[in-house]
């Protein structure tokens, strides 16, 4: 009688193995074995990170296995398993691969498929057709879009992280917990004495460094040391955790009427200002997004203000960018001076920090939480409702969405909800940060993220003009390696242009995202359909840098860059300055953060710059959903070309004070998780 031999690997997570009864079927193109018991209750099997086999005898060869059933049934109580993976051996000493990577919970069954990617033409039968069909119409009901706020990105419809289906929950709810995490950071800093020290103003600049965590050779520390220079000032802009503002300045805007006597002192090369701009020696980054936007007043005891400044920047003849014009309003007037590097000391100071704690809060709430956050868990919503397991797309996307949805509903849950932890401390918190995602999604467009376009787009592609902007450099170098692995995957797949236009599901997958994610607004240049392989490679890369690159770029560099408080200030206390020669050491002081909210803007930065445990980076697949020896080596050509730039990226950055190691494959983590 023919038998089979049947593996199966269970998860290595705690809690991953399982007690209750397991049964196991298989279903072939000639026949369907009985439900076989593989393990009963405490027969050990089945335990965590265990691989177990069984030999499953049937009355007649079942010809070619189509599909594996698995069914679980409690024994006591609900006891969740986590299965990988099972093999089959077949009589004829052939070897089947059936990815799982999957949660079964209570009493299900789930139905699997062999390994092999398939699109859909290639499924021939009824039986795999409606195996697909009906694999999307469950993910469909559990995978539902909702509106958080209006004129967002549409998320998942999830009240809390225990709401979402098991397959995409953290393993320990606990390692997420933003409160916990949030507490343990401050008590880790040596700095939970401080927390609850609301409206206490800090004694000077020196009274800071009482919170400040000093670990030598960082660039937390350095910036510490520079943060009043104007070249750390300017070179935050390039390779700081938010380099994603700057661009070169055409023509100087009407509503910054800066003057050849003002800033004459400030140029090098014996031209006018109009002539700097015409060779592209001034840059620019404009805040004013920020204008009009409410204020926190979620506590009365203390009255915080933002601004809106504009920035002019000039490259001198050293190549550094520095400032050398700040305006802290949208609207030039009597009260609304330009600050120069000439002006006194303290009005400059505090006219850089103004900008500062600006470019903070478009950090927070447009650059990392819309532009990559959210984003990301439009990507992996459609991709959840559209693209079955054995979608070759799905499995390639699938490491990319690993814990995105759990984050930020986790977040929208303690961190961005009314009276949440974004409150505590930052000035945009009690609504603002809802008000400034709603203006920024209209510049949320496909062309924006596509990485290099959007650098040249804001004329910043020159390396010989610009040659210390490594977010470009970096970026671009990664941007390249993901597009050509994607490239490799698509030609694996997709023979030609015309398979990838007939290509029903990518086609809805793609919808989903235009229609919900965008809002079906066509200003944003989403596509509705992709016709080409080109086409489809860009639109993967878009993902998949988004998701890892773009991400990792803007978050792990926090701790770095704003853990000093007057370097990144979370909110400030007194107004804007609307006269020269007034400001004072106490003044600044006074506008700085106080005490409690310096101490959870630290605990925050910190833990929000830490990588999971058991973090999985650029090119780590050790869930094998593909099976094919082709993509399998499109995967190593790709960990080659991931590996080289690290190489390039660390021989750079030896003997730098300011090393720029965010867009370094080993650090950049394949999915927005944190």
């Amino acid at each position: 009688m023919p038998s089979y031999t049947v593996t199966v690997a269970t998860g290595s997570q705690w809690f991953a193995g399982t007690d209750d009864y397991v049964y196991l079927s298989l279903e072939g193109t000639a026949g369907c074995s009985e439900r076989h018991l593989l393990d009963k209750p405490f027969y050990n099997d089945f335990e965590r990170g265990a691989v177990d086999s069984y030999d499953i005898i049937v009355e007649e060869d079942l010809g070619e296995i189509q599909l594996l059933k698995i069914e679980k049934r409690k024994y006591w109580y609900q006891d969740d398993w986590y299965l990988k993976y099972i093999t089959v051996k077949t009589p004829m000493g052939d070897y089947l691969e059936f990815p799982c990577y999957r949660w079964i919970t209570d009493e299900r069954e789930i139905v699997l498929r062999d390994g092999r990617a398939k699109l859909p033409r290639d499924d021939k039968t009824q039986i795999l057709k409606q195996h697909r069909r009906k694999e999307l119409e469950t993910r469909q009901k559990m995978y539902r879009w909702k509106e958080w706020h209006p004129g967002f990105p549409l998320s998942i419809d999830a009240q809390s992280h225990s709401d979402l289906p098991r397959d995409i929950q953290f393993d320990n709810e606990k390692g997420i917990d933003f409160i916990l995490n949030y507490s343990k950071a401050m008590e880790n800093l040596y700095i939970n004495r401080f927390m609850h020290m609301f409206q206490s103003s800090w004694s000077d600049f020196a009274d800071f460094e009482r919170i400040f965590v000093r670990i030598s050779n960082t660039i937390s520390e350095y910036v510490m040391q520079h943060w009043k220079e104007d070249f750390m000032f300017g070179y935050q802009f390039l390779n700081g955790c938010n380099p994603v503002l700057i661009r070169r300045c055409t023509e100087i805007p009407k509503k910054l009427p800066v003057t050849m006597d003002m800033v004459e002192c400030s140029l090098e090369r014996n031209l006018t200002l109009e002539e700097e701009v015409k060779q592209g020696n001034i840059f620019i980054v404009d805040y004013e997004l920020l204008d009009g936007v409410d204020a926190n007043k979620t506590d009365p005891c203390t009255i915080q203000y933002l601004a809106a400044p504009i920035c002019l920047l000039y490259k001198n003849l050293e190549n550094k960018i520095v400032p050398i014009a700040i305006q802290l309003g949208q609207k030039p007037g009597p009260d609304n001076p330009i600050f120069l590097p000439s002006d006194a000391t303290y009005d400059w100071l505090l006219a850089k920090i103004w900008v500062r704690s600006s470019d903070f809060h478009i950090h927070q709430t447009v650059t990392h939480l819309l532009r990559t956050h959210l984003v990301s868990e439009v990507f992996s919503i459609a991709m959840f409702r559209q693209l079955p397991a054995v979608h070759p797309l799905f499995k390639l996307l699938v490491p990319h969405m690993r814990f995105t949805i759990a984050i930020n509903t986790k977040a929208r849950e303690q961190l961005i909800c009314e009276c949440g932890l974004f409150d505590k401390a930052n000035a945009t918190g009690g609504g603002g940060h809802v008000q400034m995602v709603q203006k920024a999604v209209k510049d949320l467009t496909y062309s924006s993220l596509c990485f290099p376009e959007e650098i040249k787009a804001k004329g910043m592609d020159s390396k010989e003009d610009i040659p210390y902007y490594y977010y470009r450099d970096d970026g671009i170098k990664v941007w390249e390696a993901v597009k050509s692995f994607a490239e490799d995957v698509i030609h694996i797949y997709y023979e030609s242009d015309e398979v990838v236009f007939e290509d029903v599901e990518l086609q809805a997958f793609v919808k989903d995202i235009y229609v919900y994610g965008m809002r079906g607004v066509k200003a944003s240049g989403f596509p509705k359909v992709i016709r080409t392989r080109e086409k489809l490679a860009e639109y993967l890369t878009v993902i998949i840098f988004t998701t890892s690159a773009q991400h990792a770029a803007v978050n792990f560099g926090q701790y770095d860059w704003c853990s000093w408080i007057p370097n990144a200030p979370p909110t400030m206390r007194c107004p804007p300055p609307t006269e020269k020669g007034t400001v004072t050491i106490e003044q600044i002081v006074e506008t700085l953060p106080d005490r409690g909210r310096s101490c959870w803007h630290l605990g925050a930065v910190w833990a929000l710059s830490q990588f999971q445990d058991n973090e999985l980076f650029l090119g780590m697949y050790p869930d094998e959903h593909f099976v094919e020896k082709p993509v399998k080596e499109a995967m190593a050509k790709f960990r080659k070309n991931l590996d080289e730039i690290v190489n390039v990226i660390t021989e750079r950055n030896k003997n730098k004070k300011l090393p720029y190691y965010y867009l370094s494959p080993d650090r950049i983590p394949n999915s927005v998780a944190v």
